[in-house]
């Protein structure tokens, strides 16, 4: 009989550990405003409703993807010379001792250097219409990207479509 208990007592305190370890994995839906994650380092800074590109003269495409302007929800750009394909890419990077949001940022940097460097390989000087989604919950805002946070890994996913813009050359 003392061996069942046991049993049973060890049961019930294995479960009771699995329970609290799931629930320490639970991902957070984030949404996070798209102008603090431009104004720290490894990203690009630019003014609320500005494209994503350095300088106010024409974006071209060049050996540096940063070259390649991004443009978020319904921001207003030139116009569309050529149509090249849409595209999306997934991040997910591990969180450190970064904050939520740092973390979020991180990944949203990292994937805007996937979207340039793609849209650089695909002679495009621009990426339009950028979405940004964690699961099924997707941001097509001018001002907040959203992403997924545990408390091991910040995720995001971004959509958009590769273009040549008009220039003023």
């Amino acid at each position: 009989m003392r061996e069942t208990s046991l049993k049973h007592t060890l049961f019930v305190g294995t479960l009771m550990a699995a329970t609290l370890a799931l629930a320490a994995c639970s991902t957070e839906v984030r949404t996070v405003p798209l102008q603090g994650a431009l104004a720290q380092p490894g990203t690009l800074e630019a003014a609320p409703g500005a494209p994503l590109h350095r300088g106010a003269g024409p974006v071209t495409t060049s050996a540096d993807p940063s070259n390649v302007a991004v443009y978020f929800g319904t921001q207003t750009h030139p116009a569309v010379q050529k149509q090249l394909g849409d595209v999306s890419y997934s991040v997910r990077i591990a969180r450190g001792t970064n904050d939520g949001d740092r973390a979020c940022r991180n990944a949203l940097g990292e994937a805007l250097r996937k979207l340039r460097a793609g849209a650089r390989d695909h002679a495009a000087n621009a990426v339009i219409n950028v979405t940004t989604r964690f699961h099924s919950t997707v941001t097509d805002s001018d001002n907040d990207f959203t992403c997924g946070l545990s408390s091991s890994a910040a995720a995001i996913a971004v959509h958009g479509d590769f273009v040549v813009l008009e220039t003023n050359q």
